[in-house]
């Protein structure tokens, strides 16, 4: 009897395991996360009419914000254009937020040093 008890044990079951799962999971976690990143740029490129037509209402900022949000936190590609962009032009960063500089490159604000004449 003991030895029918470790042959059922051992046997294996029908069940998917979660093996099987993970390619497809991983493939739509992915194609989310561009579809985030694609979305982020759009909004990007709509925070500017959206902010020229409504100047009194500040709607475009936190749109454009948004956007900025969803393209670094999504996309390695927008990651990298962000950060060259802020390499090139340091006075950039000094407009951001510390909690969006957390948020999207997961770093606080660098110093900007004044210059020396």
């Amino acid at each position: 009897m003991p030895d029918d008890e470790t042959e059922t044990m051992t046997e294996t079951t029908s069940m998917p395991s979660a093996k099987t799962s993970t390619p497809l999971r991983s493939g739509f976690n992915t194609a989310l996360r561009q579809v985030l990143a694609i979305v982020g740029l759009l909004m990007i490129a709509m925070s500017i009419p959206i902010g020229i037509l409504t100047p009194l209402i500040p709607i475009g900022l936190p749109f454009g914000i948004l956007g900025v949000v969803l393209l670094g936190r999504n996309s390695v590609w927008g990651h990298r254009w962000m950060e060259s962009v802020l390499a090139r032009h340091p006075k950039v960063e000094r407009f951001a937020p510390n909690w969006l500089m957390k948020l999207v490159f997961a770093r606080e604000k660098k110093a900007i040093l004044p210059r020396k004449k």
